[in-house]
C-alpha cells in the first residue's frame, strides 16, 4: 500500500476529533480523558502512564461504558516488545447457576457482578510498564469527579434509554448516583459531580489499588453486597484474578504485520475476517459496489458464527487457541463455501451481549503503543452503585453462557466471561504503525475490520476511515446500517439476497467507538482519531 496517501490529507480540528502532533497522541472516548493522557506525557510519562491516566479519568466521565468496578484488557507494544495483558474478571465463589435463574438477575442488581480487575490491572501497568508515580495517573481523574463535567448529549439519551434498568433495582443505588435526583436523567449540559468517587480515587491513589482488594474499600464492598444479598465477598476480593501477560496473535494483511489481542478476547475473529477479506481484489474490497458489501456482510456473518461456534478459553483450554496457518486454511474453506452456495441464512442467533465498552489508544515518541479496552459489560452495567463509594458494579454475570456445562465459558465459581475485545496494533516496515480499537461488544471485530479496509485497501487517511458508513450482519443475516448513508442499490442487493435490514442513526451509537492513533511513516509525527458516534477527542503533545 501507499503509506504516504493514506497519511496524506488530514483536516485537524482543534480540540476536536482529529489531531497531529510532533511527540505523541492520544484518542479516548472522552475530552477529560484524552487531556488526562496528555498531560501524563507532557510530564515525561511514557504511553502506558499516558494510557493509565486516560482509563482513570474515563472511569469517571464515561461511567456508561466503564469505571473501577469493571475489566480491562490492554495491548502493549513496549521497548520493542509487543504483550497482551489480560484483566478478565471471575466469577464470585457463590456464583452458581442456582442463584441466577432470571435473566434479570444475570444483568440487574448485585448478583450480576464478577469480581473487578480494572485498579488491579492499572496498578499492574504502572508497576511493571509505567514510568510515573502511581498518585499522578490518579489526580486528573481525581479533580474531574471532585470539580464535575458536563454531561453530553449522548449520555443523557443513554440514561433515558437505561432509566426503567436503573429504577428496578430495589435500592436504587445507581440512579441515586447517576439520575438527577435518582430519578431522572441529566440534561445535556449539567454539571456532573461525583464526590463519592473522588474520595473512593483519593483512598486509592494515598493506600494503593491493594485497598480496593483488602483495605476498608473491600470492606465496604462486602457489607454492601451482604446488605442487598449480592454475592461479591471480601475473600473474593482479598484473592483477586492474577493479571495475566499472553503472547499477542499474530497475522498479516495486504503485506502488513498484524498483532491482536488473543482469547479470551476476539482477535482471532479480526485476524479471520481480514484473511478472508485478502481473497478478494483490494479495490474490490474496498468498493462501494452492492456486491462488495454483500461480500463484506457475509464475511461478518460467517465469521460470527465460527466465533460463537469454536470459542477459546486459554484458562480452561490453552490448545485451543487458533495458529496463523490454521486461519489461513480456515477463511480459505469459508470463502470458498461463500463462493459456492452463497449465504446459508438459517444459522439462529445466539444470545449475544448488548454489552457496552470504551477504547482509548496511545502512542509517544519512543516507539510504544497501548490499545486498551475497558468495561463495565451493559450500558451503565448492573445499574446497583456501591454505597459510599461512588462507582457503578460490573454486570459481566450476564456474559457467560448457562445451562451448557460443557461450553468453555459456562458459569462456574472462578470462571471468565466471553470476551469480544480486540485491540489491534499494525505494522509497517516492522515499526509500530496503527494502533486500533472500539468497544461494541460482538460488533468490536466488524467495525475494526471495516475501519482497516478503508485505510490498507482504500488507502485512505484514519479521519476518512472513521467517518465512513459501517454495517454489521448478525448470524441470522440480519444487517443493521448507518440510516441513509448507504445507496438504496446496496440496500436492494442485500434484502434480494435474502438478508434483512435494519436502520440506525446515522453515525449509530451501536456501531463502536473506535480511537485509532497513527505513527506517520513518511514524514515525523502522529495522527490521532475519535470517533464521531461518540464524545470522544485526540490530541497530542
Amino acid at each position: 500500500m501507499d503509506v504516504a496517501r493514506s497519511e496524506g490529507a488530514f483536516p485537524v480540528t482543534p480540540g476536536g476529533s482529529r489531531a497531529e502532533a510532533p511527540r505523541g497522541m492520544v484518542a479516548t472516548a472522552f475530552p477529560e480523558a484524552t487531556e488526562a493522557g496528555v498531560e501524563m506525557l507532557r510530564r515525561g510519562g511514557n504511553a502506558v502512564d499516558a494510557a493509565c491516566a486516560a482509563a482513570l479519568a474515563l472511569a469517571v466521565c464515561e461511567p456508561q461504558g466503564s469505571g473501577i468496578g469493571g475489566q480491562t484488557m490492554a495491548l502493549l507494544h513496549i521497548d520493542g516488545r509487543t504483550v497482551a495483558i489480560d484483566g478478565s474478571s471471575h466469577a464470585p465463589a457463590l456464583a452458581h447457576p442456582s442463584r441466577l435463574k432470571s435473566q434479570r438477575s444475570r444483568e440487574l442488581g448485585y448478583k450480576a457482578t464478577t469480581i473487578p480487575t480494572t485498579p488491579a490491572v492499572l496498578n499492574y501497568l504502572n508497576e511493571h510498564y509505567g514510568r510515573l508515580p502511581w498518585r499522578a495517573l490518579l489526580e486528573p481523574a481525581i479533580h474531574v469527579a471532585g470539580s464535575g463535567y458536563r454531561i453530553t448529549r449522548l449520555q443523557h439519551l443513554r440514561q433515558e434509554t437505561e432509566l426503567a434498568g436503573f429504577l428496578r433495582v430495589p435500592s436504587r443505588s445507581g440512579a441515586r448516583y447517576f439520575l438527577k435526583s435518582g430519578t431522572t436523567p441529566y440534561t445535556p449540559g449539567d454539571l456532573f459531580v461525583q464526590e463519592d468517587l473522588a474520595r473512593t480515587l483519593e483512598r486509592l491513589a494515598s493506600q494503593g489499588s491493594s485497598s480496593f482488594y483488602t483495605g476498608s474499600i473491600a470492606e465496604q464492598i462486602d457489607a454492601d453486597m451482604r446488605r442487598h444479598r449480592g454475592l461479591l465477598r471480601a475473600d473474593d476480593l482479598a484473592l483477586p484474578p492474577e493479571v495475566v501477560e499472553r503472547p499477542p496473535l499474530h497475522g498479516s494483511y495486504r503485506g502488513l504485520e498484524i498483532r491482536s489481542f488473543p482469547p479470551p478476547g476476539s482477535g482471532h475473529t479480526l485476524l479471520l475476517i481480514l484473511a478472508m477479506l485478502e481473497h478478494f481484489p483490494p479495490a474490490f474490497v474496498a468498493g462501494d459496489t452492492p456486491e462488495a458489501y454483500r461480500t463484506l456482510a457475509e464475511i461478518q456473518r460467517v465469521a460470527l458464527v465460527d466465533n460463537r461456534q469454536r470459542p477459546h478459553n486459554p484458562n480452561t483450554h490453552p490448545q485451543s487457541v487458533a495458529r496463523e496457518e490454521t486461519r489461513a486454511e480456515r477463511a480459505a474453506e469459508l470463502v470458498a463455501a461463500l463462493r459456492e452456495t452463497g449465504p446459508a441464512l438459517e444459522v439462529p442467533p445466539e444470545s449475544s451481549s448488548a454489552g457496552e465498552t470504551t477504547h482509548l489508544s496511545v502512542m509517544d515518541a519512543e516507539g510504544n503503543a497501548v490499545g486498551l479496552t475497558q468495561s463495565v459489560n451493559l450500558v451503565y452495567g448492573a445499574r446497583a452503585a456501591a454505597d459510599g463509594l461512588g462507582f457503578l458494579y460490573n454486570s459481566y454475570i450476564e456474559a457467560f453462557q448457562y445451562g451448557r456445562p460443557g461450553h468453555y465459558y459456562n458459569l462456574r465459581p472462578g470462571g471468565i466471561p466471553w470476551a469480544s475485545v480486540a485491540p489491534t496494533l499494525v505494522f509497517h516496515d516492522g515499526q509500530p504503525w496503527l494502533i486500533v480499537g472500539s468497544p461494541g461488544s460482538h460488533r468490536i471485530f466488524a467495525s475494526l475490520a471495516q475501519f482497516l479496509r478503508w485505510v490498507i485497501d482504500g488507502e485512505n487517511s484514519i479521519e476518512t476511515a472513521m467517518v465512513r458508513p459501517r454495517l454489521f450482519c448478525a448470524e441470522d443475516g440480519e444487517v443493521s446500517i448507518e440510516g441513509d448513508r448507504f445507496d438504496p442499490s446496496v440496500t436492494r442487493h442485500l434484502e434480494e439476497r435474502g438478508y434483512r435490514i435494519t436502520r440506525y442513526e446515522p453515525y449509530a451509537f451501536y456501531m463502536g467507538s473506535v480511537q485509532a492513533v497513527l505513527r506517520r511513516g513518511s514524514v515525523p509525527g502522529f495522527q490521532g482519531v475519535a470517533d464521531v458516534r461518540r464524545d470522544g477527542t485526540a490530541a497530542g503533545l
